[in-house]
């Protein structure tokens, strides 16, 4: 695998300890800029507003431009959110600032798929892809506890000067290994960027990353209740679960992408099975403090071993467009984070138990598999079977991304 992964895995690592330190900073923001708690929850709400609107608009408008000159650019603006959000003088200036720190986020993931998968060969595009999202699942692992100890001991202003760092970091490694591309000569400008976007297997793709991950959301915005309440650990252990549960994505990443490459709509299938199951024995693993800890990883596992086999089946599906529709598919990601913690909340709201938000995730995963199977049935009938599925954008001029020096 090409070391300039790496410089990608940096951003992404950032990116992924910006986005999820400020739940665990929440208290401390709270308190400095004397405002409740709900009030403080807006700024993250603000940095998913922002990934959702920044994904595929700052895609669209970057397509003719060399895709390492936007990845750069993209990660310029990730440090220059996160030095605001520090110095911001209170809560309006913070919300602002979250909002621009999370404009970067989907386009830098979905620039940065392509990139990645133009850089190896064909058998390894899905791999390549899970090395840039291993980022973000350690930063769940390491970068968040760190940085959220940081903000405690330090104040939380530091962490968002810390993230900055990595942010600066970051740069330095993509100007460093990411490779000089010529200029998109085969993009078609911001409209034909977006009627990519008129295809209906696109947006079965996108509808199966929001019910997919929605799964996830609706089980782990609620994770901490259920393990107190359900499982009996004690606050101080829930910070090591979360960890345990990185650990789990970390696992299911790579595997999800190692499967891929081999069979991408077998993994895809095997990942959203593999989470119906595992959320629908959530309220019987949460009765003791040991299976609870393995029903964490698991469910990590299988919601991030789809990771990889999602974002490539996007990209496939507008191979004409697969900056926009890969970074098209992290908004989805966040809509998905958003609306599954909503229906979990439904659940809890309505008196089924501490653990029936998992049961809600089983559902909404039974909802991906639905469209996933919808989805291959529309291929099924557009294209007669070859018996051979390729897995990734394969139409995508390689001479728009000749290297030369």
């Amino acid at each position: 695998m090409p070391l300039a992964l790496l410089a990608l895995a940096v951003g992404a690592f950032g990116i992924g300890t910006t986005e999820f330190v400020m739940m665990g900073l929440l208290p401390d923001v709270a308190d400095d800029l004397h405002i409740s708690i709900p009030s403080a929850g807006h700024l993250v709400s603000a940095y998913a507003l922002g990934v959702v609107i920044g994904a595929p608009l700052l895609a669209a408008v970057t397509a003719k431009m060399s895709r390492r000159t936007v990845l750069i650019g993209l990660m310029g603006l990730f440090v220059v959110g996160n030095a605001l959000s520090a110095l911001a003088p209170d809560n309006g200036w913070l919300l602002a600032a979250r909002f621009l720190s999370g404009l970067p986020h989907g386009a830098f993931f979905g620039v940065g798929a392509v990139v990645a998968t133009n850089m190896v060969a064909p058998e390894r595009k899905a791999r390549s892809v899970s090395l840039m999202f291993l980022g973000l699942t350690v930063a769940n692992v390491a970068g968040v506890p760190v940085a959220t100890l940081m903000g405690q001991n330090l104040g939380w202003r530091a962490t968002f000067l810390g993230v900055s760092a990595i942010g600066l970091a970051a740069i330095a490694a993509l100007a460093f290994l990411i490779p000089h591309d010529h200029e998109h000569t085969t993009a078609k400008g911001l409209r034909g960027e977006l009627a990519a976007l008129r295809s209906v297997p696109v947006w079965l793709s996108l509808g199966t990353t929001v019910a997919g991950f929605g799964a996830l959301f609706a089980a782990y915005s609620y994770i901490t209740p259920m393990l107190m309440d359900a499982a009996g650990y004690a606050d101080a252990s829930v910070t090591l679960l979360l960890a345990l549960f990185g650990v789990g994505a970390t696992a299911g990443n790579l595997l999800g992408g190692r499967l891929a490459d081999h069979s991408l709509r077998g993994t895809l299938f095997g990942g959203l099975s593999s989470l119906v199951v595992v959320l629908a024995l959530f309220p019987v693993l949460m009765r003791t403090e040991v299976t609870a800890a393995v029903a964490v990883i698991l469910l990590g596992m299988a919601a991030f071993a789809t990771g990889s086999p999602l974002q490539l089946m996007v990209m496939e599906k507008a191979s004409s467009a697969p900056s926009l529709a890969s970074s098209a598919n992290q908004a989805a990601f966040n809509l998905a984070n958003a609306g599954g913690a909503w229906i979990g909340g439904l659940a809890l709201a309505a008196g089924f138990g501490v653990t029936s938000p998992a049961l809600a995730g089983a559902a909404l995963a039974v909802l991906g598999l639905g469209v996933a199977s919808l989805a291959l049935a529309v291929d099924r009938r557009a294209v007669p079977a070859t018996g051979h599925e390729r897995v990734v954008a394969s139409h995508v001029p390689q001479e728009a991304e000749t290297v030369h020096h």
